[in-house]
């Protein structure tokens, strides 16, 4: 674990942010006290095809829906 002072965090906060980053322990101290550790962000990116064929979507999928289905949604039952 690799431990800086405010001050010398501030100073040099981008070489921490590389470690950090690199996947190193950065944890700022304040007055010898451990205050705040840096931790690089996971993104929340899509994963485009990750459900491919557990799904198959129907031919008729965008075909006008029957007057009785069509009622329900409607609200006129």
């Amino acid at each position: 674990m690799h431990q800086v002072s405010v001050h010398e965090a501030k100073t040099h906060l981008s070489r921490l942010l590389r470690r950090a980053t690199a996947g190193e322990d950065v944890v700022i101290t304040r007055s010898g006290r451990l205050v705040v550790r840096l931790v690089p962000v996971e993104e929340d990116r899509p994963v485009f095809g990750i459900d491919e064929g557990r799904f198959v979507v129907p031919d008729d999928f965008d075909d006008p829906l029957d007057e009785e289905l069509l009622r329900a949604f409607e609200g006129r039952e």
